[in-house]
């Protein structure tokens, strides 16, 4: 769940993993615009720099291209 007064993280996404570019908790979904605390980010394209919420997310965006 997002803190009231989450901040907006900034992420460099890599192969399984990521490198945080300004401090936040979270990020938004490229699909839903939905947060997701960094603690529970699991789904990113590495080539198009976007978070996504869930699997379904992130098929919806690749089915963007």
């Amino acid at each position: 769940m997002l803190m009231q007064n989450g901040r907006l993280a900034r992420l460099h996404y890599l192969s399984g993993t990521f490198r945080v570019l300004s401090p936040g908790d979270h990020v938004l979904c490229a699909v839903t615009r939905q947060p997701i605390p960094l603690a529970d980010l699991k789904y990113w394209s590495v080539e198009r720099q976007e978070a996504y919420a869930s699997a379904q997310a992130s098929l919806e965006a690749e089915g963007k291209k």
